[in-house]
């Protein structure tokens, strides 16, 4: 009797194998492998220790290896792949899509790669090397080559009997394709639609002709938005001449959603979104220490506006009290704005078209927030310190910053694409350091100008 998969792995799995290791019950953590599905396997493997991680892999059925790499995360892939010999990861690789072949293969160091081309069969290696001709990030690079073809001439019967002569069908299969007798795409007919049409109909009265294909050099983002905007759960791929390449499915757009979304909230803390959570220490502060010596820099030149009133600071203690309030309201205005921004543009809702009207919008906004706050803030502080005029100058530098900030939030990223800048990694940096800068140095300035005599 066959034993059945167990859960997903939870946490509580995770300990449960965590101490069976520590134990030494490794025919215990075997079975258990041997009974979870590859993407809970590639699961436990990510969440553990690089110690237990090497232990686990050692004690994996190899004829599992290939449905789990193409489960593991890059950088934790990385890791493994290199503890494995050349043939025993071109026998990994054997029947791995073209997609996924290509991710493994494509992070390889060159002699690893060219070791793993040698060992496999001729078939295997021309698969491989097509893959990997694509450039990365483009549909050609996530499209996969199984796919089924079939000629408008002939009837639905005929594409029946074929189909049952095939042992399984390509995994994700829900449309077939039709094509020319050069390989030019025609249409599709899906498999639903298939099953209910008369049998001698042919098939180029069943087919969709209005089907939508994706150019192989369209970008590996911008494919995923077409699959979100039209519900698709494959698509095919095309070249210039419209000949029928592969096909994209929706597993694939899932995990390039997944790594866009990933890619964005690393990027905003300055950190590489395939960084593995038990990387190294060593590894991982080298990889950190970057963007902290850059946003030490910029802190520093905030610092140094302050530096240039230190007469005024000495002169007016109040000063130094209040002094954080307008860069702190100017970034977190800037940064709403920010993140508004980057959004819209990774969704594909802010091009040339609109730009200028988005600037012109949150310009306006910042200037609304500017005199709403600038207003409750001289009351508020007026009151507190028992100076109109203390309230006044936080108050104009409460307006200054903040207008800025609202246009600065909004032209950084947009500034940032035109330089093929990513504005998830570098945006809220230098938007700091602007509304750092701006607030420092509006409000030492007036308070130099109006309150130092």
């Amino acid at each position: 009797m066959t034993e059945s998969p167990e859960k997903p792995s939870t946490p509580d799995h995770l300990v449960n194998i965590t101490q069976a290791l520590n134990s030494g019950m490794f025919v215990h953590v075997r079975r258990s492998l041997q009974q979870m599905r590859p993407g809970d396997v590639a699961w436990l493997l990510e969440a553990s220790p690089t110690p237990s991680r090497k232990v686990l892999w050692q004690l994996i059925d190899p004829d599992e290896y290939g449905e789990i790499l193409e489960e593991l995360s890059e950088e934790v892939r990385d890791g493994i792949v290199r503890l494995m010999e050349p043939s025993k990861l071109a026998a990994a690789l054997e029947d791995m899509e073209s997609d996924d072949l290509a991710d493994v293969l494509r992070d390889l160091p060159e002699q690893l790669l060219n070791q793993v081309l040698t060992e496999m069969d001729e078939q295997d290696r021309l698969r491989a090397q097509q893959a990997l001709s694509y450039p990365e990030d483009t549909a050609g690079s996530i499209m996969n080559t199984e796919f089924i073809t079939v000629r408008s001439d002939i009837s639905i019967e005929v594409v029946l009997r074929y189909l049952r002569l095939h042992s399984e069908l390509p995994e994700g299969t829900d449309t077939l394709y039709v094509v020319d007798q050069n390989n030019r795409l025609l249409g599709d007919i899906s498999l639903a639609s298939l099953v209910v049409q008369d049998p001698d109909t042919p098939v180029s009265e069943a087919m969709d002709t209005q089907v939508e294909a994706i150019p192989l050099t369209m970008s590996d983002t911008e494919a995923a938005k077409l699959f979100e905007r039209h519900d698709w759960l494959s698509a095919p791929v095309v070249d210039e001449n419209y000949q029928l390449m592969g096909r994209i499915t929706i597993d694939d757009v899932v995990d390039i959603i997944r790594e866009d979304g990933e890619h964005t909230m690393m990027a905003m803390a300055k950190m590489d979104d395939d960084e593995d959570t038990f990387a190294p220490v060593l590894t991982s502060a080298r990889r950190r220490s970057i963007w902290l010596t850059i946003n030490l820099g910029t802190a520093l030149l905030a610092a140094s506006v302050s530096n240039m009133f230190e007469a005024t600071l000495s002169q007016l203690a109040t000063l130094a009290v209040l002094m954080t309030i307008v860069p702190s309201m100017g970034g977190i205005a800037g940064n709403q704005t920010l993140a508004l921004v980057i959004r819209g543009m990774a969704v594909g809702h802010i091009g040339n078209s609109n730009a200028r009207w988005l600037l012109t919008k949150e310009a306006l906004v910042g200037l609304l927030n500017g005199i709403l706050w600038a207003l409750m803030v001289a009351i508020v502080v007026g009151f507190w310190k028992e100076s109109w005029q203390i309230g006044m100058v936080l108050g104009l530098a409460m307006f200054i910053n903040l207008s800025v900030a609202g246009l600065a939030g909004a032209a950084i990223p947009l500034v940032m694409r035109k330089f093929n800048i990513d504005p998830a990694l570098a945006g809220s940096m230098a938007l700091s350091t602007i509304t750092d800068i701006i607030g420092l140095l509006s409000f030492l300035g007036l308070a130099t100008l109006l309150l130092i005599h």
